[in-house]
């Protein structure tokens, strides 16, 4: 009676129920049992019914309570997701409307600077021509670093700490990730170039996504600093069981590869119960020096 309450739907229960309420009076009239345990017997049995029946409602109630609550959840999620995404797609459009806007005012006038360059050239005295020449050249840079920052501008994927940040919202909103963010030592201020921080942001990610595939934990911990301002250092690290076999993949590797390639170097410390995964880029103009 016990497993048709708590499995079957209230009909199907009420009917097992029953059948075996009569089962039960049949089996109290055949016996020889006094009135008094008679009453005593019905009293207990009807007792057990009413027990069994409020526990099949809380239990109803209860299902039904974690069924909305799982709902609530994944309908607060879809809006944390559908937020971020208008967000995104709020600060893209207001990218791509100054992009268009330098691209339509400075670009165009740079353009016409240097066909009024060229003009004049043609015309110049030839003491003259190379001052004209140069100042050319100085617009064409200018023209040229102009639809470079228009480009940069209209480029849909975020990288650097801002898209670190994003990455973080989004593994703690979808995954349920817990990750503990923490910035040092100047780290925002830090003077990274377009490679460095973007190759920055590929590593921590493919760290947080092989924490996700091969840990047993769902914590993180990412820590950004830039000590002295000479040097900008991230870790990712996450807690590890020091007997499992570890082999640097693909993924560790090509990592590698990335940050070799803007003046940065990867350091894989495997000890016991910790996994880090710390890279390192030389900032550029340290000491006012480009090299």
């Amino acid at each position: 009676m016990a497993e048709a309450v708590f499995y079957l739907s209230r009909t199907k229960s009420l009917i097992v129920i029953t059948v075996q309420l009569v089962s039960a009076v049949m089996i109290l009239m055949l016996s020889t049992l006094t009135a008094s345990q008679m009453v005593w017997s019905t009293l207990y049995f009807l007792l057990i019914v009413a027990a069994l029946l409020y526990h099949q409602v809380i239990h109803n109630k209860e299902k039904e309570a974690r069924l909305s609550n799982e709902a609530l959840i994944e309908e607060y999620r879809r809006m944390k997701r559908q937020l971020l995404v208008e967000e995104q797609q709020a600060r893209q459009d207001e990218r791509m409307l100054i992009g268009h806007e330098i691209h339509d005012s400075v670009g165009h006038k740079l353009t016409a600077l240097l066909f009024q360059f060229e003009a004049f050239r043609l015309t110049a005295a030839e003491k003259d021509k190379e001052t004209v020449g140069k100042l050319k050249d100085l617009a064409e840079q200018s023209l040229e670093e102009t639809r470079q920052a228009v480009r940069s501008l209209k480029q849909r994927e975020v990288g650097g700490l801002q898209g670190v940040i994003q990455l973080i919202r989004k593994l703690e909103i979808e995954s349920f990730m817990k990750i503990n963010f923490s910035v040092k030592h100047g780290a925002f201020a830090a003077p990274l170039t377009g490679e460095q921080s973007f190759a920055i942001y590929r590593a921590v990610q493919e760290a947080l996504t092989n924490i996700m595939k091969h840990s047993s934990t769902r914590e993180a911990q990412v820590n950004f600093e830039s000590p002295g301002g000479s040097i900008f250092r991230f870790e990712v690290i996450n807690a590890a069981t020091h007997d499992r076999y570890f082999q640097e993949g693909y993924g560790l590797k090509a990592m590698r590869e990335r940050l070799e390639k803007v003046s940065g170097t990867l350091e894989i410390d495997y000890v016991a119960h910790r996994f880090l995964v710390r890279g390192t880029i030389r900032l550029a103009d340290w000491g006012g020096s480009d090299d």
